[in-house]
């Protein structure tokens, strides 16, 4: 939105693609301004909402991107295609999630499911709910949960976040802004007399027909269980977040370079290929401010590459530097520890959709010289299920030592769920040129 809108503003034509149905995107779906107000577009740009692109090819002097609108289990879905020489991907990130014995029990959801159906919902995942995982995210999930009426039992870090945020200073000020926001959520969950327990985790997850209760244990330095710290935690829900992962399916379609598992890009939000920009949690987990700013870079430098003279993004740019600080520091105090692979039993399932078990993989893993990454997908079918790899793929390649895992389980023809219909429909006219 922050791209379209600066972009628009130099004067050129934009199409905004939206997964959403109206303005606002994930971290405003409860703003009952979205759509208008502050999130009007300049009158060049056009909104095109409940929107996905499959797929991007390149085509002389840009790229051609592939568009299809309606919602993705509804009949009646349009398509269209736009040729473009300036692109900007911002396609974001999701819920990063550890595999544990019963993780695949219904009842146990990731952090961001359980948010987004509570501020776009007002649905509460659960009456007696357990947050378990790293990072401050946790924390405005817990907020959520409990404005719908959910009990939150507690809040378990596995990591020891206070160690690692004294030893970077500097990224802790860069960031005053959002420990005021992380302060005000401490301060309601202690209103609630919701417990928060450091270098805790949720290694195991019981029930019959979904969970019904958790094994809590205490956690060493490195992720390994504190023998005889293993205590039961009747919930209804649990709700698991270890960080995020970039969304990267179209930025490997575009060739872009990778750095650390995200899109490398310079100061002006430009990937490695020429035309093609990036912004948001695609290049690094930040926040909302922070992919605000990007996307501000990111669209003034596409529209002067349109030939446009946009004003110097000044703030933003100071912004992203800031935030940028911040974000590093926050990457390095909540680190994820190898130590949770001993939590693991031959029988747990690491690849949901393929019920794919762990000693499977450990099998697959003791003939690496056969298999390399694509080879392996093939012979234990890890990642080849409904979400090719989007949930289990990182554990995969964590577990089986995968070189270059984001590009291994991002590089796809088709990027969203598409019919066969639709991909055999007549492509029509010729693609519009933007």
């Amino acid at each position: 939105m922050a791209a379209a809108r600066a972009a628009g503003a130099a004067g050129v034509e934009v199409l905004l693609v939206d997964s959403g149905a109206r303005l606002g995107g994930q971290y405003h779906r409860q703003d009952s301004r979205a759509g208008t107000e502050r999130f009007t577009l300049p009158s060049g740009v056009e909104y095109l909402g409940d929107s996905v692109v499959w797929a991007l090819e390149p085509v002389a002097g840009g790229h051609r991107v592939h568009v299809r609108t309606g919602p993705a289990d509804g009949p009646g879905r349009t398509g269209r295609s736009v040729d473009t020489p300036a692109l900007v991907l911002a396609t974001g990130a999701y819920d990063r999630a550890l595999p544990f014995p019963g993780w695949d029990l219904p009842g146990v959801f990731t952090a961001g499911a359980a948010q987004a159906l509570a501020k776009g919902q007002g649905v509460r995942v659960g009456e007696r709910v357990l947050l378990a995982g790293t990072g401050p995210f946790l924390l405005p999930v817990a907020r959520s949960l409990l404005d719908v009426g959910a009990r939150v039992v507690g809040v378990l870090e596995a990591g020891e976040p206070v160690t690692g945020w004294l030893a970077r200073p500097g990224g802790l000020l860069a960031g005053t802004g959002k420990l005021g926001e992380l302060a005000g959520h401490a301060a309601l969950l202690a209103r609630h007399r919701v417990p928060y327990r450091r270098r805790t985790a949720v290694v195991e997850a019981h029930g019959t027909d979904r969970v019904e209760a958790v094994t809590a244990a205490r956690l060493n330095p490195d992720w390994t269980v504190v023998p005889g710290s293993s205590r039961r935690v009747e919930v209804d829900a649990v709700c698991v977040g270890f960080g995020f992962t970039p969304q990267l399916e179209l930025a490997v379609a575009a060739r872009c370079a990778l750095a650390g598992g995200f899109v490398a890009v310079d100061v002006a939000q430009a990937t490695s290929v020429r035309g093609v920009f990036a912004a948001g949690e695609l290049t690094g987990i930040g926040g909302a401010e922070l992919s605000a700013a990007e996307g501000t870079i990111a669209g003034a430098s596409a529209a002067r590459l349109l030939g446009a003279r946009p004003a110097p993004p000044v703030r933003a740019l100071r912004k992203a530097r800031t935030g940028r600080r911040f974000a590093a520091a926050l990457d390095a105090a909540h680190p994820v520890r190898d130590g949770w692979r001993s939590w693991l039993r031959e029988d747990t399932l690491v690849c949901r959709c393929e019920e794919v078990p762990y000693g499977e993989l450990c099998a697959a893993a003791r003939e690496r010289e056969a298999y390399g990454g694509r080879s392996l997908k093939l012979v234990t079918r890890a990642g080849l299920g409904p979400c090719q790899g989007r949930i289990c793929g990182r554990a995969v390649a964590e577990l089986t030592g995968i070189q270059d895992a984001a590009a291994t389980f991002a590089r796809r023809p088709i990027a969203a769920p598409l019919r066969l219909g639709e991909l055999a429909e007549d492509p029509g006219p010729q693609p519009e040129a933007l």
